[in-house]
């Protein structure tokens, strides 16, 4: 069920703009009456509405100009002028112009303003209402943009940091410690060359307008809405929101771990279990997961490279490795948990490690379902070259990374790796270094079936055993026999 919420939650909230019908149309036309007035149009917003977009098309010949804003019913949510055609605003976060907050039923306007119209002007207008309510995700649609990067391609990119919204902090210009503001997180993570990052604030949605300012100026980078939900029982990165999700796991409105998933799932988002491993105390509260009620079908994947854990006991590869042992199928992903963009005190910088993943096109739902297909691997040192995928076939079946493969007697394990000179490819299976071969443009293991059945994965390292590629899983099937 969690599963089938996750898939409609993500095809809600990212379906194409064109695709959608506005849920109120007003239409009119502007004359030479109008110029230099106000004209207020109204529509109703129901209970339970959680975004609006409202959309404004009108004939721009002789010159008529039409300025936009808004207004719910106790007053002023913004004005945008001329300069935008659309905008969108929810309790979670809003155009640059307007002001995120409650969404208050009752009768709204959409102000506009006339600075020019000539006299014998007549220029049709429509307005068009769009609204997420229930399960329904119009207003998302409709604000929706298109990809950074069309086409299938191996996106990197850094799924966990941190900012002036929660406990980031760098120097001010006078040298100053200072919560960090969230353009220096998303400068320094364009310098670092990656497609895509993920801002996961603790417990707060506050850095989602920041995001939705930022994204048009930093066009060739990929800006992910996230939180990082941190309880007393575990840390997870909710990547990809749409609104705030309650975190109080244990409050009435929060039962337990299920209940906090399911809201997740609504809201768009997949689920991401950081630094496992890490212990819980008054260094790091709750930092390491011990929610024994935790539905695995409604986590997508686990952080098992933290910059700040790497090939240390308490990197989370082992806890990943159990649950995929339990039968999980769980992504393994990296995040460099960055709190300063100029990575001051030793601190990882942004994008290392990099998580890499294959994906339809860059773009938020392609990401997230890359990273739910499993196709992804982990640059521990965050470099710009490396490649890892991998592949195996049995028995005239094929499978890549995160797929399944229904095993034969014989199972050969291919890897394709570039930018790693020299080192060890490691090949593990269910969890065990099974064996190893030097690193090569592209690398072959044979096994039978007895070991590879559950799964097998492709690891790089050097030549003394440290991690630099960490490959996902190809689940082995194996029936009787």
């Amino acid at each position: 069920m969690l599963r089938f919420l996750i898939a409609l939650a993500l095809l809600l909230v990212h379906a194409p703009a064109h695709a959608q019908q506005a849920d109120q149309v007003v239409t009119g036309e502007i004359t030479g009456a109008d110029h230099e007035t106000y004209k207020q149009i109204p529509f109703d917003v129901p209970e339970g509405v959680e975004r609006i977009t409202v959309r404004l098309t009108y004939d721009k010949a002789n010159r008529t100009v039409v300025d936009l804003g808004l207004f719910d019913p106790r007053g002023f949510r913004g004005w945008s002028g001329g300069t935008r055609d659309r905008f969108t605003l929810a309790p979670s976060d809003a155009s640059p112009g307007y002001l995120p907050g409650a969404l208050p039923a009752g009768r709204w306007y959409v102000q506009l303003g006339v600075p020019n119209a000539r006299k014998d002007a007549r220029s049709a207008y429509r307005v068009e209402i769009f609204l997420d309510r229930g399960a329904a995700r119009n207003a998302s649609a409709a604000i929706a943009d298109g990809p950074v990067r069309a086409g299938p391609g191996w996106f990197r990119g850094d799924l966990h940091m941190h900012d002036a919204h929660s406990d980031g902090s760098c120097l001010s210009k006078s040298g100053r410690k200072v919560p960090c503001p969230l353009f220096r997180t998303v400068e320094a993570a364009a310098r670092a060359g990656l497609d895509f990052v993920a801002v996961t604030d603790h417990n707060t949605v506050a850095h989602f307008a920041g995001l939705r300012e930022l994204q048009p100026y930093f066009d060739d980078i990929l800006l992910i809405p996230g939180t990082e939900i941190t309880s007393f029982g575990g840390h997870a990165n909710a990547i990809g929101l749409a609104r705030w999700v309650d975190f109080r796991i244990g409050t009435p409105g929060v039962p337990n771990v299920a209940a906090m998933e399911k809201a997740v799932a609504e809201a768009g988002a997949i689920l991401s279990i950081n630094h496992p491993a890490l212990p819980s105390g008054e260094a790091c509260m709750g930092c390491g997961w011990i929610w024994p009620d935790t539905d695995w079908a409604g986590i997508a994947a686990i952080e098992a490279i933290n910059a700040n854990t790497v090939d240390t006991p308490l990197s989370g590869i082992g806890f990943w490795y159990k649950r995929l042992n339990a039968g999980n199928r769980l992504t393994g992903i990296g995040g460099s948990d960055n709190h300063d963009p100029d990575a001051q005190a030793g601190r990882a910088p942004i994008g290392r490690p990099t998580t890499v993943v294959h994906a339809a096109e860059l773009s938020t739902p392609a990401i997230l379902a890359g990273i739910r297909a499993g196709r992804v691997f982990i640059d521990v040192e965050g470099t710009r070259d490396r490649m890892l995928d991998v592949t195996a076939v049995s028995g005239g079946n094929r499978a890549a990374m995160g797929e399944a493969l229904a095993a034969g007697m014989t199972i050969e394990v291919s890897a394709t790796i570039a930018g790693v000179a020299a080192g060890k490819v490691v090949l593990v299976a269910n969890g065990v270094e099974a064996r190893s071969l030097p690193v090569g443009p592209a690398v072959r293991f044979r096994l039978d079936r007895k070991t590879a059945c559950g799964w097998v994965a492709i690891n790089v390292t050097t030549e003394g055993g440290k991690l630099l590629l960490v490959g996902n899983p190809i689940h082995v099937t194996c029936g009787k026999r």
